[in-house]
């Protein structure tokens, strides 16, 4: 059993605390919204009125924050993580947040506090069956002794040292967001040809983007995009995304034509999933 303060309950933290609490680890939850604490609670979880009141009796802190300045704003903020962290504790982060996001934290922790950055593949269904792909950065031996911890979140894999799990993240969301916006632009062209799109889609199904279409086709057909992944999500990774290309001199034009795509879709329809950018390619008003 470990004693773990997990800070951020949205659609991803609140079944990945909640798989921990059942696995018999002891869980201090803590949320902006303090009622999204609420179905934990009645498992068995104790809410803590802050970040730093989580801390409290933690061996492990793991985030699930949005962005990177939220993330910030809750470990070095008013009442922050970071004014309760003591040497020997263990931070996790498992968002994505890119790894410029992950040394300006690892600079600013308190001494002898070690960071951890194991971001998530997959979405709300593996976060709830504990099916997340986690792409663990740390040294081996920090590796060995959270990987039981993470292991009951899905499959753990060590990608290299502190900052490459934040790295490979990008580079995997990379592709799943020039994926969805080729698939927007093959709809637009077939539907330009007048071509049938229930046809179209089959023929996709069996094409390289077949597993986005399979995954998507439903929310395509009906219109009504609910959300796993959301299209602000998608957005802000493909920011990240450019963030990280500048800072490397790169020119990623395939990244940066999504990401255009998803910053004129996101701002009408944040909340709505991320394949929504589908719609805004088509000129089409996505639903809940």
């Amino acid at each position: 059993m470990t004693r773990i303060a997990f800070l951020g309950l949205g659609k991803m933290g609140a079944p990945m605390a909640a798989r921990l609490l059942s696995a018999g680890h002891e869980v201090t939850a803590w949320n902006r919204s303090p009622e999204k604490a609420n179905p934990l609670i009645e498992k068995g979880a104790t809410a803590a009125s802050s970040p730093a009141d989580a801390l409290t009796k933690a061996d492990v802190v793991i985030t699930m924050i949005a962005t990177p300045e939220a993330l910030t704003e809750v470990l070095f903020g008013r009442d922050g993580a970071a004014d309760a962290m003591r040497s020997g504790q263990t931070l996790i982060e498992m968002s994505t947040v890119g790894p410029a996001a992950i040394r300006k934290i690892a600079s600013k922790l308190p001494a002898g506090v070690t960071l951890v950055d194991a971001p998530v593949l997959g979405s709300v269904p593996a976060a709830t069956e504990g099916t997340l792909l986690v792409f663990v950065g740390a040294d081996e031996s920090v590796f060995a002794s959270v990987r039981p911890v993470l292991e009951t979140l899905g499959s753990v894999r060590r990608v290299g040292g502190p900052g490459a799990g934040a790295a490979i993240k990008l580079v995997v969301n990379l592709t799943l967001g020039v994926a969805m916006t080729t698939v927007g632009e093959a709809l637009a062209l077939a539907r330009a040809f007048g071509l049938d799109r229930t046809i179209v889609l089959d023929v996709l199904e069996e094409s390289p983007v077949g597993n986005t279409v399979r995954g998507k086709r439903q929310r395509i057909e009906s219109g009504h995009y609910p959300a796993n992944f959301t299209q602000a999500l998608g957005e802000k990774d493909l920011r990240l995304i450019e963030e990280a290309a500048r800072e490397h001199d790169l020119t990623l034009r395939v990244a940066r034509a999504a990401h255009e795509w998803f910053a004129a879709g996101a701002p009408q329809a944040p909340d709505l999933d991320y394949s929504a950018v589908i719609a805004t390619m088509l000129g089409e008003q996505p639903l809940p």
